[in-house]
């Protein structure tokens, strides 16, 4: 098994492209990010496959601070890609906080990192990943209206989007990383916000489109207007819009918490797959 480290985005797309395209949905993540490395909105990504015999076993892809994310094309050969790849990071000291995957997938992985490195795993996250291909359009909506966010949505959306940090246990960021994401996000014109009697009460964003769908994240809603289904309305009023454009939206759930679960099904979002993000415990 022989582990290839790519610096050239293209070629690695190449190496990725019809595994992405036939899993286009499960694989999103993945694909999303890539895209982003291709357009050079990523520094210093970790790209690499697992070969055999010059067949692609397993994909790799890490954005540091973010998780490496992984697919495995022959789970045949699984457990040798993961020891390849294991030995790899380790001899190269390329560090690993974190991984997400398909939680097999993910969970293998972890056994052998920590059989080798002595550094146990811990769930960040149990996420489930959702599809939605049309809106419920019987959903009885909370009053309000959505609104692309502006520039003087700044201070808010910093606050928020730290809360959200917060929340859902994300990598801690400094308030000066927060205020450049929403900075970029906002230029990019990529969040929204629902508004009831002219207050922001919910966000959401979109991220990481590819060929026939695009990713909703950042959903939140500060305390103080929980409970009264603006996040419901939001996304479902913003999906529909983003159908205009594509064939699908995919959405990333915390397993742990049944409202919001609960509340993307009643939208029209299917579980299609359980995601895992694990961290490594680093002992001295």
């Amino acid at each position: 098994m022989e582990i290839v480290n790519f610096n050239d985005p293209l070629v690695f797309a190449a190496k990725a492209e019809q595994t992405l395209s036939e899993g286009e949905d499960v694989f999103s993540l993945f694909n999303g990010v890539l895209q982003a490395i291709k357009a050079g909105m990523v520094e210093e990504p970790f790209m690499a496959t697992a070969e055999l015999e010059g067949h692609v076993i397993a994909l790799f892809q890490m954005t540091p601070p973010f998780p490496l994310n992984m697919i495995f094309t022959d789970e045949q050969h699984m457990d040798s890609a993961i020891d390849g790849l294991t030995n790899y990071l380790l001899s190269n000291n390329i560090p690993l906080p974190s991984i997400i995957s398909l939680k097999p997938w993910a969970e293998r992985f972890a056994d052998s990192w920590t059989a080798k490195t002595q550094q146990p795993s811990k769930i960040i996250m149990d996420q489930g990943l959702y599809r939605l291909d049309k809106v419920d359009e019987t959903l009885e909506k909370s009053p309000g209206t959505r609104r692309l966010a502006k520039e003087s949505d700044k201070p808010l959306l910093e606050k928020w989007h730290l809360g959200f940090i917060e929340d859902t246990k994300m990598p801690e960021v400094t308030p000066e990383q927060s205020t450049e994401w929403v900075a970029r996000t906002i230029e990019r014109q990529e969040i929204v916000l629902w508004e009831d009697n002219g207050i922001p009460v919910a966000c959401a964003k979109h991220a990481r489109p590819t060929q026939n769908s695009i990713t909703v994240s950042f959903v939140y809603t500060p305390s103080e207007h929980r409970r009264k289904g603006y996040a419901r309305t939001l996304v479902a009023d913003f999906s529909a819009e983003l159908l205009k454009q594509y064939q699908f939206c995919i959405l990333y759930t915390d397993m742990l918490n049944p409202t919001s679960n609960k509340i993307y099904q009643e939208i029209g979002y299917r579980k299609i797959a359980d995601s895992v993000q694990l961290g490594f415990e680093v002992r001295d």
